[in-house]
């Protein structure tokens, strides 16, 4: 049977966009940019208070880390999961909303890297929201393979070996990239450089770790451009292969030592 992950047969056009973290105006920006019409359904709900469309029905792909750390969390979440309801938007969970899902099943989390904020502000939420948002991430699969597999989208990557796959390990990558299993001596996970000795066909696009500007290695694309720590929202058009950006209204968040990913 085939898997989850395999979208092989969906051309696009995509719109690909990079870690949201809450910044819903800027998003909102960005969407109208790339021609999306976004209407307020009166009376809408959740994931019903937002219809979305586009006029020539290309298709956005949503590279996870919706929540925390910005000031629109729960905007994001409604326009987001209702865009992948309606069928004009696919997402990938980031290691973001995974800690958030497991917050709100019960689990031991610490809570850093601004997830307080995802918390006040779904605090404000009735419960049938908070359970909407738990299936929604709860439901994100970790990847996906596009175009015929020239294409894939993963939060923070997948290296070649890994495309097409489902495992704990190759969700694991999805979600935290490449670790060595060791920690940094800021207690970070000690990661690999997998975009450097990637040397696969299809072209990789993913977010998770912020770069001042759109980073291009070998057949891999990082779009992160930290929005919420005052930079940019980028979307990779695809397969024009343009990228479309628009500025942080503001620094959100302060890009403390604490929240930079060191490469080794």
């Amino acid at each position: 049977s085939m898997l989850w992950n395999n979208k092989k047969d969906e051309h696009g056009p995509f719109d690909i966009i990079g870690d949201i973290h809450g910044c819903y105006d800027e998003l909102k920006m960005l969407l109208e940019k790339l021609g999306y019409l976004i209407e307020e359904v009166e009376g809408g709900v959740g994931s019903g208070k937002y219809r979305v469309t586009h006029p020539e029905g290309r298709k956005v792909l949503f590279l996870g880390d919706l929540v925390d750390r910005g000031p629109k969390i729960t905007e994001v979440l409604k326009l987001v999961m209702g865009m992948v309801k309606s069928g004009i938007a696919l997402c990938v969970p980031g290691n973001h909303d995974v800690k958030l899902l497991r917050k709100l099943n019960g689990r031991d989390v610490q809570i850093t890297h601004g997830l307080d904020r995802t918390l006040e502000q779904l605090a404000k939420e009735p419960q049938e929201f908070i359970e909407e948002v738990k299936a929604f991430i709860d439901g994100l699969v970790s990847h996906y393979v596009l175009d015929d597999g020239k294409l894939v989208v993963a939060h923070a990557g997948m290296k070649e070996e890994f495309q097409g796959r489902g495992s704990g390990k190759v969700r694991e990558f999805a979600l935290y990239g490449e670790t060595t299993g060791e920690t940094d001596e800021y207690g970070l996970p000690v990661r690999y450089d997998w975009a450097s000795d990637y040397r696969g066909k299809a072209l990789v696009v993913y977010g998770h770790t912020p770069q001042a500007e759109v980073l291009k290695v070998n057949n891999t694309i990082n779009i992160d451009t930290g929005c919420v720590f005052g930079g940019k929202l980028t979307a990779y058009r695809y397969p024009e292969r343009e990228i479309v950006d628009v500025k942080a209204l503001k620094t959100y968040y302060e890009p403390a030592l604490e929240h930079h990913h060191h490469h080794h």
